[in-house]
């Protein structure tokens, strides 16, 4: 059986009682980053082998874990924050699992976009989920076919890049555009902030921004 196992975001208490008996029972564990997880892993006393699995072995390794799991190993997947597979890696292995008849067990837990988009105010019976905008190729594109959304939409960004993402929003949204940041989510200095576009790039121009960042933005005509 694979496990895909969501981790807190950032509060430790926002862990299942389920995904704390999933980890401990399984063979092994893949994690992004071993440094991060084992903290997670040794406050909750759990001590099993750490395998690392992140974008750039996965394409490498993914034969070889199917290969384990088809022969009666137990792994779970977890991630530095979060639900694997929602801007992280989960879905090579999900769907060689799938192809290979190994079986899945997506436990719920923790993701970063459903408190960012409740805590909004904004519109949420209907909403789309577009993670990080690309970089360079596809940027234009993307944002070009997003300038009619009528649907709530849901953005991942990096501190460093809040503020010229926020621009490049108004330029294809409009200045007045309803929007909320959401920073910190269930940390200390955890923040939400709903206003137009434009105060928005205001606020976040005048201070140093650290934390992972959520961006939720109105779709057209929808307030």
């Amino acid at each position: 059986m694979l496990y895909i196992v969501p981790t807190p975001i950032g509060n430790l208490k926002d862990f299942t009682f389920r995904s704390i008996e999933v980890l401990q029972s399984v063979d092994f564990i893949l994690c992004e980053d071993t440094r991060t997880s084992s903290k997670l892993l040794q406050h909750y006393h759990i001590n099993k082998p750490l395998t690392p699995y992140h974008q750039h072995n996965e394409h490498k390794v993914v034969d070889h874990l199917v290969q384990q799991l088809q022969a009666g190993k137990n792994i779970a997947l977890i991630t530095d924050a979060g639900t694997p597979g929602i801007s992280d890696p989960a879905f090579l292995l999900v769907r060689a699992c799938k192809a290979a008849g190994v079986a899945v067990s997506s436990l719920p837990g923790a993701t970063a976009f459903v408190p960012a988009l409740v805590n909004s105010g904004l519109p949420a019976t209907r909403f789309i989920f577009e993670g990080f905008i690309p970089l360079k190729k596809g940027r234009k594109t993307l944002m070009e076919s997003l300038a009619n959304e009528q649907r709530t939409m849901i953005f991942y960004e990096s501190p460093m890049r809040l503020v010229k993402t926020l621009e490049l929003f108004v330029a294809h949204f409009g200045a007045d555009r309803q929007a909320s940041v959401s920073r910190e989510l269930t940390k200390i200095f955890e923040e939400n902030i709903t206003d137009t576009l434009a105060n928005l790039i205001t606020y976040f121009s005048s201070k140093q921004v650290k934390g992972e960042i959520v961006i939720v933005v109105t779709g057209i005509h929808r307030i």
